[in-house]
């Protein structure tokens, strides 16, 4: 079997990064505040002679690597932020830091876009153009991909393509999975209080209740995905906050509930908040309250270009060979950043299997138990350095 001579430099890394992963796990950092991992990645950016931009857009790194002669250039996104919660995994390098933990695996992210920097490294002189390596900071919860764009990291030199990828659960360690089109959905969130009339639980009939009409809104707002969105287009409206109320036997005077958006298509996202705020006009018009209602725009949902989900399903293919390529059938309602990047510029992001149930990596992302099958970080290197050596000598 033909073997990449690629996927061969990159089984060479294995075991330091590896060490690498284990290290960022060990010492994880919330958004904006990702000041060693960012040292760590500068240093290794440094010892495979890649120029190197600290401070993008905050803690962000960026990495380029000229070619031998003037080109297009391809950005490669990692994302170096943990989540602040508490691991509850057994292993020599357990994070060190009780309340934060890498749970999503974005210290495997960090090691494989080094490998593939330390891959690519060593054929700048057998590609035209210019690729950039970047290690963005805050994409749980801070917009690190839009304050890395507003640092310039699209530009001098302008950015042609942009590619990313995430470990994922649902997909078996070793194989990529590729969708052309949406594959995760755009992320909003909403805020409604209810201002009401306060009393005695005892006399209703001198109140406003806020919480019988939040009660009626919470069932109403379900109706839009049931009846105001087409079947054929998924949507989610959840809420994951209500709150009021101080007492058994006191009607309050105001109720907040908090939610989430979830959608596809611009379409459909467009919409959906102007429906909502007409629902919930009505509803609190109808009980004689008043209401407040925030849109909260978050990430716009990933639609990957096909021409170059294409591209990049052929190298991966080449690396891991194409049984262990997979079609991805159906795009997930999860959000991820990495949209703010395909706002601007043509990219695909793709997802490294890591469903390992010999190892007993089962564990889906934002668990406490979350952990990675250690195998495929270099192959991921492998995978975005064979496509951009694809993409800048097509």
């Amino acid at each position: 079997m033909y073997k990449s001579i690629v996927l061969e430099k990159a089984e060479k890394l294995k075991d330091k990064l590896i060490m690498i992963r284990r290290d960022i796990h060990a010492h994880p950092e919330i958004g904006m505040h990702e000041n060693r991992t960012a040292k760590v990645v500068v240093d290794k950016l440094k010892e495979y002679g890649i120029e190197v931009q600290q401070h993008v857009g905050g803690t962000g790194v960026v990495g380029i690597l000229r070619g031998k002669e003037p080109g297009k250039t391809i950005l490669l996104r990692a994302d170096m932020d943990c989540l602040r919660l508490k691991e509850e995994n057994d292993v020599k390098y357990k994070s060190e830091y009780p309340e934060f933990m890498h749970a999503c695996g974005h210290d495997a992210h960090i090691s494989w876009l080094i490998g593939a920097a330390a891959i690519l490294s060593e054929f700048r002189d057998e590609f035209s153009g210019n690729i950039k390596f970047l290690f963005q900071p805050a994409e749980e919860l801070a917009g690190g991909a839009e304050k890395t764009i507003h640092g310039g990291v699209l530009e001098n030199p302008k950015v042609d393509a942009v590619v990313g990828a995430h470990v994922w659960p649902g997909i078996a360690a070793g194989k990529i999975g590729v969708k052309p089109g949406p594959l995760m959905a755009a992320s909003d969130n909403f805020k409604i209080i209810i201002h009401g009339k306060g009393g005695h639980g005892g006399q209703p009939q001198r109140c406003i209740d806020p919480i019988a009409v939040g009660c009626e809104i919470y069932m109403a707002l379900q109706t839009i995905v049931s009846r105001k969105v087409d079947p054929l287009e998924p949507a989610v409206i959840s809420i994951g906050k209500f709150n009021a109320g101080s007492a058994h036997n006191i009607i309050p005077d105001k109720a907040e509930l908090e939610g989430t958006i979830r959608t596809l298509t611009y379409e459909v996202r467009e919409k959906i908040p102007e429906i909502m705020e007409t629902i919930i006009k009505g509803i609190s018009e109808a009980n004689g309250a008043e209401y407040e209602f925030k849109f909260i725009p978050y990430h716009a949902p990933v639609i990957n270009d096909y021409e170059i989900t294409t591209m990049l399903g052929k190298a991966a293919s080449r690396v891991v060979g194409s049984e262990n390529v997979l079609i991805v059938d159906k795009p997930t309602m999860i959000g991820e950043d990495f949209s703010s990047f395909e706002e601007k510029v043509p990219g695909t992001f793709f997802w490294v299997g890591n469903l390992n149930k010999d190892k007993g990596i089962t564990e889906p992302l934002h668990s406490p138990e979350f952990n990675v099958d250690e195998d495929i970080i270099y192959k991921a290197a492998a995978v975005f350095a064979q496509f951009a050596l694809i993409y800048l000598n097509k």
